[in-house]
């Protein structure tokens, strides 16, 4: 494989003259505020894109969507997923071992017994989880 070299000098300015032109800020989505800002940003697009699949920025379109998409499956979770679906998700999203959350649900061993649908998540588990990873604890129960 080749290697492509870049050209810093030539980009840069290019870059900040694109971002300075745009209502947001393109690159990977931090928050919900600026998830909120693309998701509108998007919609923008959508409305001069349509479905003209040669429109010049389509590419661009596609871009955003990613952004929105990438942000939407590490922060959003399936509706209707099971509490050790979700449980399992969520672990792998954030790199943790069973070991990682014994505080939260009471040792590897819990965690491997709900995982493996031995057990449910309690109400008190699904509050320190939800606490722990900023979601509602409903989505533990």
């Amino acid at each position: 494989m080749n290697a492509v070299t870049v050209d810093a000098s030539a980009i840069a300015p290019v870059w900040k003259t694109f971002q300075d032109a745009l209502p947001v800020r393109v690159g990977i989505i931090r928050d919900d505020a600026q998830y909120d800002q693309m998701i509108d940003f998007m919609n923008g697009l959508l409305d001069v894109v349509g479905d003209n699949e040669e429109h010049e920025l389509m590419e661009f379109l596609d871009l955003v969507s990613q952004l929105v998409s990438d942000y939407e499956s590490t922060r959003y979770v399936t509706p209707g997923a099971k509490p050790q679906e979700v449980l399992r998700f969520i672990m792998e999203q954030h790199g943790l071992k069973q070991t990682d959350l014994a505080v939260e649900i009471g040792g590897q061993s819990v965690v491997s017994d709900i995982l493996g649908g031995k057990r449910e998540i309690n109400a008190r588990q699904a509050r320190a989880l939800a606490a722990r990873f900023d979601v509602s604890p409903a989505v533990f129960l």
